[in-house]
Parts: structure tokens; C-alpha cells; sequence
């Protein structure tokens, strides 16, 4: 009998628990990664003359608008005839349910707003967002490895993981990890990319590659997972593949638009 090289992976997705509290590795992450986030901001804005207090608000209004965006996105993208049915199941975000691509457009309206707000240029808020926002996306890919879920279809690889408490009994692609690796290489692209310029970046250029590579990346990966509702099930694109596309278009028009604009000095932001 040939022996199967695989990964059991058996990890309770809760570190611990005081009580009727607890706190789950995926909460953990989320949250890890905007406390990451709001120091490199805070160095960003420090070094390009920018009082660092302004990063305070931003981190938390940000936070709160990730949250509530990725929650509504899921609600809306992927199973909407449920939540109009249980309307009150909306707001249990603990039970599941949250959409990277939801909270990506949630962010980039809140962007243009606070960026009108604060009468600051919106590609230049977005070109500093988006570095820290690719290791977030990772963190949260490693949350959803802690959770046993959205894991890959059936493989013979060696590093497939077994998910026990998802009652698998046979390898999966890690996606997983796949999507956390992506994304951790996107973070470093986008800040070396930063550093060697020293912020003097021509507008919308990290924000065309952070769209660009975030979304082909996730576009790639889908076709190795299993599909997150039934209503996927024969579709050839699914439903995280549908809305990639049309930010993967996005970052090609933004990067061509500006291709031939001159780099704006770090501490320009209008």
C-alpha cells in the first residue's frame, strides 16, 4: 500500500477561552495585522513630514470599515438569499462569513472620502494603504488556515494538508498558504518598491500593482479551491474569480494612464 505524504492538520481554531470569551487565531491575525499597519503608516507619514497623529484615526475608522465591508460583501456576494431570509444572522459575524473583495471596495470608497476630507490627494492616501493592507490580506489567509477552511480540492502533492475537522480524509491543496505567500510577496514588492523611490512615486502606481498582482494572484488560486456555496458548483469562474477581474482591469488602466506622469515628491499629497 503506498503510503500518502500529507499534512494532518488538526489545530482548534480557538488559542484560548476565559469564560464565554475566547479569542480565535483568525480575530488574532486580523487584528495583528492592523496593529502592523498602523506603524508602518506611522513611519511613512513620519518620514515624509506628515504628522504621524493622522494615522490613529485612519487605522481605526479603516479597521471598522474592513470589517463591516467584508461582512457585507459576503452577505451579498455569496449567499444573499439566505441573509434576506435570516436578516438577523448579518450582524453574527463570529459565525463566518467575510469577503476579501467586499472589504477591498468598502475601503477604496472610504479612501476617496477621507481623502476629500482631508483635501489629500486619493492615489497618493492609497499608494501608502495598500503596503500594509497586502499583509493583512495575508495574515487573514492564515486565519482561515487556523479555521480549516477555504481550503483546495483533493491532491497527491506532498505538502497537502488533511483538515480532521472538516472530517477530510484526503490531501488538499493548501490554498490557504498559497494566498498568504502571494500576498506576503506583494507586501515586499510594493515597500521595496516604496523605499528605493523614498515615496517620490508617480500617483496610483502601488495601488495599479497591489490591484494587478493582489487579484491575478487570487483569480490563479480559485481554480485549485472548492467552491464556497453550492450555486458555484459547474460554474467555470467563480464567484471571487468574477469580481478579480474587474479590479485586475482596473489596476492595467490605472498603471497605463500613468505611465507617463512625472513622480510626485513624498510629501506632495495634493
Amino acid at each position: 500500500m503506498n503510503t500518502i505524504l500529507a499534512v494532518e492538520w488538526n489545530v482548534f481554531p480557538e488559542m484560548f477561552s476565559i469564560g464565554p470569551l475566547s479569542l480565535r487565531y483568525y480575530g488574532f491575525f486580523f487584528v495583528l495585522g492592523f496593529i502592523i499597519g498602523f506603524f508602518i503608516l506611522k513611519r511613512q507619514f513620519r518620514t515624509e513630514g506628515i504628522s504621524p497623529d493622522q494615522v490613529d484615526n485612519l487605522v481605526i475608522a479603516s479597521f471598522i470599515v474592513a470589517v463591516i465591508s467584508a461582512r457585507l460583501g459576503h452577505v451579498f456576494f455569496y449567499e444573499p438569499a439566505y441573509y434576506l431570509a435570516n436578516p438577523d444572522k448579518i450582524l453574527k459575524v463570529w459565525e463566518g462569513g467575510v469577503a476579501s473583495h467586499g472589504a477591498v471596495i468598502g475601503l477604496l470608497i472610504f479612501f476617496y472620502y477621507y481623502a476629500r476630507k482631508k483635501r489629500w490627494s486619493f492615489l497618493w492616501l492609497l499608494d501608502r494603504a495598500v503596503i500594509p493592507g497586502s499583509l493583512v490580506a495575508a495574515l487573514v489567509r492564515l486565519g482561515n488556515l487556523m479555521n480549516s477552511e477555504i481550503y483546495g480540492h483533493e491532491t497527491s502533492l506532498p505538502w497537502g494538508f488533511i483538515f480532521v475537522k472538516k472530517g477530510e480524509l484526503l490531501p488538499k491543496h493548501p490554498t490557504q498558504i498559497y494566498e498568504a505567500l502571494a500576498y506576503l510577496s506583494l507586501f515586499v514588492i510594493l515597500l521595496m518598491i516604496y523605499r528605493k523611490k523614498k515615496g517620490n512615486l508617480k500617483p496610483g502606481l502601488l495601488t495599479a500593482w497591489f490591484l494587478i498582482l493582489m487579484f491575478s494572484a487570487r483569480f490563479i488560486i480559485e481554480f485549485f479551491k472548492e467552491v464556497q456555496v453550492d450555486f458555484e458548483l459547474g460554474m467555470f469562474l467563480n464567484v471571487g474569480q468574477l469580481l478579480s477581474i474587474p479590479l485586475i482591469i482596473t489596476g492595467v488602466v490605472l498603471l497605463l494612464k500613468i505611465r507617463k506622469q512625472p513622480a510626485v515628491p513624498a510629501s506632495k499629497k495634493k
